[in-house]
């Protein structure tokens, strides 16, 4: 069982997951190439995942994300598509138990609503960003400092038009 904190911390992570896999798909700012989000993928996923197609579309849109990441940071790098297996475990579990993942973690596929819940979650911070940029160690990732750095990055790279990868330290 989860205490409320890690739950909470879950929760936040997977939300982060979705947004920013959404926007960094091709059709949004083409930083994967990935489109796991689009109409076209429901059509081919839908059939042939009935029960699981939004786990499927999850777990794709991770696994674009990642390998991106992982081309551009350092081998030992944590980031957020890249945790620790326990939590990555804990993240699909949390995601898998519910059948309506997008509305509970208030996903809508909209570029410019998707972008406005990451300067929601950023607030003021302002991050000037490109490329890889460390935002913490791994160890402070409960910290809601570090998840507003994580999205304030993020934010910064979408509207600049600049890839920008935050990571953290081991």
């Amino acid at each position: 069982m989860h205490s409320s904190d890690e739950l909470s911390l879950i929760e936040n992570l997977l939300t982060l997951r979705i947004t920013i896999g959404f926007l960094g798909e091709r059709n949004q700012h083409n930083w994967w190439p990935s489109s796991f989000f689009e109409a076209s993928a429901r059509l081919f996923l839908d059939p042939t995942f009935p029960k699981t197609a939004d786990l499927a579309r999850y777990h794709g849109v991770v696994e674009a994300a990642r390998r991106t990441h992982d081309e551009h940071l350092n081998v030992g790098s944590y980031h957020l598509f890249r945790l620790p297996e326990e939590m990555e475990q804990n993240l699909h579990d949390t995601f898998k138990g519910t059948r309506e993942a997008w509305r509970r973690f208030n996903f809508t596929p909209d570029k410019d609503a998707a972008l406005a819940a990451l300067m929601r979650i950023c607030g003021d911070d302002v991050i000037q960003a490109s490329g890889p940029y460390m935002v913490g160690s791994i160890g402070e990732l409960e910290k809601p400092s570090i998840l507003a750095s994580i999205a304030c990055a993020y934010v910064a790279g979408f509207r600049s038009g600049l890839r920008t990868l935050p990571y953290l330290v081991g």
